[in-house]
């Protein structure tokens, strides 16, 4: 049955007229008033706008700009989704071509050529010089929605239900991947019980002196432990909400070999630390490991657009159809963005320049632990995803606020945001990476002077 729009031409064009009439009567919003606005309308659970009380309008790179046109360099690269800045050109570029070319948005998981682009330059130009054979599943468009897939997986393949997880973990804040999250707050928020979750040290919890891989795989052999072996194991190669707590390869080949005694699975969550955020595409690949389930999002979209990929070794891909779905796993936008942001990877040159930007970062920070900051903090983390760890947790909430002062944007994280995090745009032009962290050295030595 077809429903006739009467007068289809009159009644556009009406309604566009209208639309611009009530965008021009309705008087500018002042920026108190913006957030004024937001706070009486936005829910109580929003985070970041609290602590930083500035009203953004535009973006590109590494510049973020507020509404009177300042510029802010940006230091957090919207908590990992930006890996390749603001509005990156040859992204949008693609994005643009598509969208002008009435490409087709939202495909559920029907075949489109979107996918197929996106799917073929995966495999090329990622798995197959890395030596990686995976299925890509394409799940909700979160990471905890790839992490959910990921652990009903891995039930549905051994047959068990608990999943180890690790100290300081963040997997999400949905049931399934809440109950695999470290931080106390966070849990609390359920409302339920959170189950069928073992919690297990992470790579150094107890000192350098202590191998927790060690306790652990005492207590899983022992027939009088209690210990039963989980469905899988799931690990951050760096927790980055955790503090940007590293794991040594060695550890992680030693949680490879522990999960495959047990027939157990191996889920590495490289949702903020891949992509390239640790100098690789896939964060582990240093540590000679293959995971059984890798589960990337954030900026595997390239350009913020939501999309998420849980990666399967094949004899392992034992779905049935629809036994995980969502609505929005068929983001074609997304899918574009994505296999343009790999054209980055097609050769090592765009690697060696993310390795020449870390070595910068890391000797600023080199500088400011072995000077004023000597004994008050010192650097964690790897690669572009690094910070500076004090012993205060209020000195590094009152040095993120004195960057914001000096335009530059960055956050807190650990158990007591006590971790200052870095985490600039791959691509990054050199000499704005030195000028915000000539802010950030410049903040750290005026911090010491007034006996922080």
């Amino acid at each position: 049955m077809t429903i006739a729009d009467p007068k289809p031409s009159l009644l556009k064009s009406s309604t566009l007229a209208l639309a611009a009439q009530t965008l021009q009567n309705s008087p500018p919003l002042s920026f108190s008033t913006r957030l004024t606005l937001i706070g009486d309308m936005e829910s109580a659970v929003r985070t970041y706008c609290r602590s930083t009380p500035v009203v953004f309008t535009r973006a590109q790179g590494s510049y973020i700009y507020d509404e009177d046109d300042r510029q802010y360099i940006d230091f957090l690269s919207a908590a990992g989704s930006l890996n390749y800045g603001h509005n990156d050109r040859h992204i949008k570029q693609s994005l643009l071509q598509y969208l002008q070319g009435d490409g087709i948005l939202q495909s559920l998981d029907f075949a489109t050529e979107a996918k197929a682009v996106f799917l073929q330059k995966f495999r090329d130009t990622i798995l197959i010089p890395r030596g990686l054979n995976y299925r890509v599943q394409f799940t909700g468009p979160t990471g905890a929605n790839c992490v959910e897939a990921a652990l009903k997986l891995a039930r549905k393949v051994t047959g068990r239900r608990t999943v180890a997880a690790f100290t300081n973990g963040y997997h999400g804040v949905s049931l399934g991947a809440l109950a695999l999250t470290g931080n106390r707050s966070k849990r609390q928020a359920a409302g339920v019980s959170l189950d069928d979750t073992l919690r297990l040290p992470y790579d150094n919890y107890f000192g350098s002196e202590i191998d927790t891989l060690d306790q652990a795989r005492k207590l899983f052999f022992d027939a009088s432990s209690g210990y039963d072996a989980p469905a899988a194991f799931i690990v951050e190669t760096v927790q980055g909400e955790g503090g940007l707590n590293c794991a040594g390869g060695r550890w992680m080949r030693a949680l490879a070999t522990l999960a495959k005694e047990l027939g157990a699975l191996l889920i590495v969550d490289d949702i903020q630390a891949g992509c390239g955020r640790c100098g690789t595409f896939f964060s582990f690949e240093s540590m000679d490991i293959r995971p059984d389930i890798v589960c990337l999002s954030k900026s595997i979209g390239g350009s913020g657009l939501p999309m998420a990929l849980t990666l399967i070794r094949p004899e392992l891909d034992v779905w049935e159809p629809g036994e995980h779905n969502g609505t929005f796993r068929g983001n074609n936008l997304a899918f574009v963005g994505a296999a343009a942001a790999l054209d980055y990877w097609r050769d090592a040159s765009f690697q060696k320049d993310v390795a020449h930007r870390a070595t910068v970062l890391e000797a600023s920070l080199r500088r400011v632990t072995e000077g004023c900051l000597q004994g008050r903090a010192k650097a964690v983390g790897r690669s572009l995803f690094v910070g500076l760890r004090f012993a205060e947790p209020q000195t590094a909430e009152r040095l993120r606020s004195m960057m914001l002062s000096k335009y530059v944007l960055t956050e807190t994280c650990g158990p007591n945001d006590e971790v200052v995090k870095f985490m600039p745009a791959l691509n990054i032009p050199e000499k704005l990476l030195l000028q915000g962290l000539a802010a950030m050295e410049s903040c750290a030595e005026q911090l010491m002077s007034q006996g922080a």
